[in-house]
């Protein structure tokens, strides 16, 4: 009889697979347990994360839930940034002139006019830096050109806001240097030191294409109240309220008028856009946290105490007053489920009515979007969040599993080995009984 190897490595493998299957299946159960439950776990971290950006977004930058707009009477003349404290009314405006930025030409220039040595002093709003021309050579061909000039002014450490460029056409050039602020305190001044007469000469006669001027706008009319600035942006021109001024008026003409009020379209959409945020991240618990039905799979999370436990703050947070006033005075209620809906009618009477409260029930310290952002942070913080640290935990226990397959491979590796050295020996054993016996058969034989 020959020896089946291959029917003693089936043997061996058969029966090495029969003594760690039930430890194998155990630590598959275990391994797509703790998968399921930290990638359920990372996308309620990421779900949550997300609701709290948005949260950001209507709180960033002083932003209101309450939104104010401007309506112009004519167009093409300002434009508008409408805070919440902004008061309703109508404003006239008379624009007389707009503010713009000095700038200088240097003409009829050279490379050659430059030179080596010498200074050229730029002044403005007070202060001055001086460019050296003995030491704006970068290329190191032993002579100055424009470009070294222009490069030296714009790179200068004192240089607090002018711009220098070159102009070419039909073979001139010129030096143009711009006030990178407007207004008249703005202004620039040139001077040179020491060097060539062509130089010198061009900067003496420079030749000013835009002036320094400031902004000025009549508050009622033409002959109204004189308002300067510097730039075209008046901050807080009227409370609340910034305009941006683009163009003149010519005497006699109709000013512009501005009127202040509320925007009810943009201030429920704010107000629609944290509802379905909200309801976004409710959904999102329903998947996670659902015991399963029919047509439902059971969540990865359902059953989880602290994940119920996130989502009851956050149900129980949209039901609470803050600074005296609810969302339910404001028409938007919380059905059985946790979602929030709008009544757009009931939403529109309360915020005309008191769009103080609307906006004091938002926006603020130990407001709804403030509390809410802070007790999302104790879940969702990358350093020490709630659901990092169980995610951490999940991922040692995922180590172990790892490490426990690893034990189990060798397990497996030793029954095999075992079992493989055993029906070999059984094998060799049975094939020595054969030849044994067939001796035996053949002695007989003979002597008969």
């Amino acid at each position: 009889m020959a020896i089946d190897s291959d029917y003693i490595k089936n043997m061996a493998t058969q029966l090495a697979n029969f003594g760690v299957q039930a430890s194998l299946d155990r630590l598959n159960r275990n391994e797509a347990n703790y998968q399921a439950q930290r990638d359920a776990l990372s996308s309620l971290r990421t779900a949550l994360s997300t609701f709290k950006t948005s949260l950001g977004g209507l709180k960033s930058g002083g932003s209101s839930m309450l939104v104010n707009s401007a309506t112009f009477g004519q167009e093409g003349y300002a434009t508008a940034s409408v805070g919440s404290t902004a008061q309703p009314g109508t404003y006239q405006f008379f624009v007389e002139q707009l503010a713009s930025a000095h700038q200088l030409a240097v003409n009829g220039l050279t490379d050659a006019d430059v030179g080596n040595s010498g200074t050229l002093t730029i002044g403005q709003a007070g202060s001055s830096f001086t460019v050296d021309l003995a030491s704006i050579d970068a290329d190191g061909n032993g002579s100055n050109s424009l470009d070294e000039l222009a490069a030296a002014i714009n790179g200068h450490s004192g240089n607090t806001g002018a711009r220098a460029t070159l102009v070419r056409t039909d073979g001139a050039v010129s030096l143009v240097i711009s006030s990178e602020k407007t207004g008249a305190a703005n202004a620039l001044t040139l001077s040179t030191g020491g060097t060539g007469t062509a130089l010198a000469n061009a900067v003496a006669s420079r030749q000013e294409l835009a002036a320094a001027q400031n902004a000025k706008v009549r508050l009622g009319g033409e002959t109204g109240m004189l308002l300067e600035n510097a730039s075209n942006t008046f901050a807080n021109l009227v409370e609340g309220v910034s305009l941006t001024f683009s163009k003149t008026h010519a005497a006699g003409e109709q000013p512009l008028s501005v009127t202040i009020g509320q925007d009810k379209t943009a201030t429920k959409a704010k107000a629609q856009s944290f509802i379905d945020a909200f309801n976004t991240l409710m959904g999102t618990f329903d998947t996670l946290t659902g015991s399963g039905s029919d047509s439902a799979k059971r969540g990865a999370l359902a059953g989880d105490s602290s994940v119920r436990s996130i989502e009851a703050q956050l149900n129980a947070l949209v039901r609470n007053g803050f600074g005296g006033k609810s969302l339910i005075e404001y028409g938007i209620s919380a059905d059985r489920n946790g979602k929030l809906t709008i009544d757009a009618t009931r939403f529109e009477a309360a915020v005309a009515a008191d769009p103080e409260g609307f906006e004091a029930l938002f926006t603020g310290k130990d407001t709804l979007l403030d509390t809410v952002d802070k007790t999302l942070a104790t879940y969702t913080s990358s350093a020490s969040g709630v659901l990092k640290n169980r995610m951490d935990s999940l991922d040692l226990n995922l180590g172990r599993i790892d490490e426990q397959f690893d034990q189990l491979q060798r397990q497996y590796d030793t029954y095999y080995t075992r079992y493989l050295r055993q029906f070999t020996s059984m094998m060799q054993t049975m094939q020595a009984m054969e030849q044994t016996s067939g001796l035996f058969t053949s002695f007989g034989t003979t002597t008969a």
